[in-house]
């Protein structure tokens, strides 16, 4: 499991007994498998076909992330995010990964 503490988790209980314990995703992504990692959740495939985003701007809105925060985090400007998001351009690698990193995903998830 990643560095969280145990105030991470949350558990959720139903009549005074536990049902559910929550925990953020990387721990949660620590315990699956590692063919298993790269999904992609309904609400990200829905942006991509109803909405006609890409992935890197459907994972972005999902997350509830600014383009301010994750250009920051990526060390790119933020008119540079704004034109990788266009649903035309064709990312190199070295892009998607550092995008990734600054998202909190794996390059798979951010390619088709």
């Amino acid at each position: 499991m990643s560095a969280h503490t145990p105030n991470s988790v949350q558990i959720i209980e139903k009549d005074g007994h536990p049902m559910f314990a929550v925990i953020p995703y990387e721990d949660y992504l620590d315990l699956l498998p590692k063919d298993e990692r790269a999904t992609v959740p309904h609400e990200v495939v829905g942006l991509v076909v109803k909405e006609g985003m890409n992935l890197v701007k459907a994972w972005r809105k999902y997350l509830g992330l600014t383009q301010a925060e994750v250009s920051r985090r990526a060390g790119i400007s933020q008119a540079a995010l704004s034109q990788m998001e266009r649903t035309d351009n064709k990312l190199q690698n070295a892009t998607l990964e550092k995008l990734a990193r600054a998202i909190g995903l794996s390059i798979d998830q951010l390619t088709d």
